[in-house]
């Protein structure tokens, strides 16, 4: 629905008290299915944290308001519970939250935006899910919004609400769909693997190596940590994401060209006068602190050229993914996913059993196409 919610919907119940969270986990544990969202403020902060949870349950949608809480331990049987199923809209991003801010586990949960890539739906947005089987259209004024203001206006609570209201419902036809077409057996497949991804540790020792790093020399590679830990700095005290100080772009084309004054500067890539005015002398002070630090040289940047053999089984193997993708009408790593493709052609089983070891997580897949598999590799 365009713009306000539809005056037939009951009013979200809003969550920012004790006795609300208990009332309302109580509830949640009642139900076979619940539908889950999350909204954080990945694109506002350093470090970016849940600012909302949105629940809805076939009788009544509920926003929680993660910032009113010291504690959310008690949703964590919730997350955890096998009897209930938790459905989401693209889960990983909101799994790794949850993991990382609460420390949550997961069990059973459906996720209908991987359901309709196993169906081969091309458009698989929730709005556009939405549309084609509902005729709803929804408001994306607000998805690049700043959830972590408070307190959170009107219009962002009925955005937010209508991102699960009507998850249940488009479950149920897609649970249709891909029992119909055979496919169920992989959709658990791929959800079950989906409640085991983790949180990614941030601003590690590593972090400066964003891609593109490993084609500049050693020198340039030091410049560029130089620059990295610069960025982070500046990032942490303006509490904003690395992005918003200096894109990714700007410190390559910075550290490959290693510009020594404020001409220089105004001449690489994806700099201009107002980033200059905000940076010139943070930057210049960086790569002159890179030029004499010690190089990091290609062995020591952990960017060593695969072995020729690992590459080839590689080439085999994703040529054949291609090619089942377009006889699937799917995607080609929903055929198989790109981690257990990289995985099978390091590992490179010598028999079935081996190649089945390795394969444990999709046992749907290696049933159906574990011998071929096995085959290309040799």
């Amino acid at each position: 629905m365009t713009g306000m919610v539809s005056p037939t919907l009951t009013p979200p119940a809003w969550i920012d008290t004790c006795a609300a969270l208990e009332k309302m986990t109580a509830d949640l544990q009642k139900h076979e299915r619940v539908a889950v969202d999350t909204e954080s403020n990945s694109l506002h902060a350093y470090q970016e944290r849940v600012c909302l949870l949105q629940f809805s349950t076939p009788d009544i949608d509920y926003l929680l308001d993660p910032f009113a809480f010291s504690s959310l331990e008690m949703l964590g049987p919730v997350f955890a519970d096998p009897n209930t199923e938790k459905i989401f809209h693209a889960s990983e991003y909101d799994i790794i939250c949850l993991k990382r801010d609460y420390g949550f586990t997961f069990t059973n949960i459906f996720d209908t935006m991987l359901a309709a890539r196993i169906l081969g739906i091309e458009a698989v947005g929730l709005g556009s899910l939405l549309e084609a089987e509902f005729g709803l259209t929804l408001n994306k004024r607000y998805q690049r919004a700043n959830w972590g203001k408070r307190p959170i206006e009107e219009p962002l609570l009925e955005y937010a609400r209508m991102d699960t209201h009507y998850l249940i419902p488009l479950r149920e036809i897609l649970f249709t769909r891909l029992k119909t077409a055979g496919l169920l057996e992989l959709a658990w497949e791929d959800f079950q693997r989906m409640t085991r991804v983790l949180p990614p540790q941030s601003n590690t020792e590593d972090s400066w190596r964003i891609p593109g790093c490993q084609y500049l020399d050693s020198t340039q590679r030091a410049v560029l940590y130089a620059l990295w830990q610069y960025r982070d700095r500046v990032a942490k005290k303006t509490d904003l994401p690395h992005f918003k100080v200096l894109s990714n772009q700007v410190l390559l084309e910075t550290a490959s060209t290693l510009p020594r004054n404020r001409r220089e500067l105004l001449a690489v890539k994806g700099f201009n006068d107002r980033i200059a005015d905000r940076h010139a002398e943070g930057v210049l002070r960086a790569v002159e602190s890179g030029l004499q630090s010690p190089p990091i040289n290609q062995k020591q940047n952990g960017f060593q050229k695969p072995p020729e053999d690992y590459l080839n089984r590689i080439e085999r193997l994703r040529n054949w993914r291609r090619d089942m993708g377009l006889k699937m009408k799917v995607e080609s790593d929903v055929v198989l996913p790109r981690d257990m493709l990289e995985k099978i052609a390091a590992a490179a089983p010598k028999t079935m059993e081996e190649l089945a070891a390795v394969m444990d997580e999709l046992p749907w897949r290696y049933q159906r196409f574990g011998e071929k598999i096995f085959n290309l590799i040799h």
